[in-house]
């Protein structure tokens, strides 16, 4: 998956990872597409939902091991 950037949110417990994610995307512009790391299963629900909430496209899912990987398309 092609990205632009990418979020390090490993460690951090629920709701740190949607904070984070919610402070990184002002970084990005639209088009752009951010790869979030996160180890929290809440991360499985919250980031899609987060996504649906604010207008931004969950392009794709991953897992390696105990990592999650979401690709996130900018609005």
């Amino acid at each position: 998956m092609q990205k632009d950037a990418t979020l390090d949110a490993r460690g951090l417990m629920c709701p740190m990872p949607i904070v984070q994610l919610a402070k990184k995307v002002k970084e990005l512009k639209s088009g752009q597409v951010l790869e979030l790391l996160a180890d929290d299963l809440g991360s499985k629900e919250d980031v899609p939902a987060w996504c649906s909430r604010t207008g931004n496209a969950l392009v794709g899912t991953e897992g390696e091991g105990k990592v999650l990987k979401f690709y996130i398309r900018m609005k």
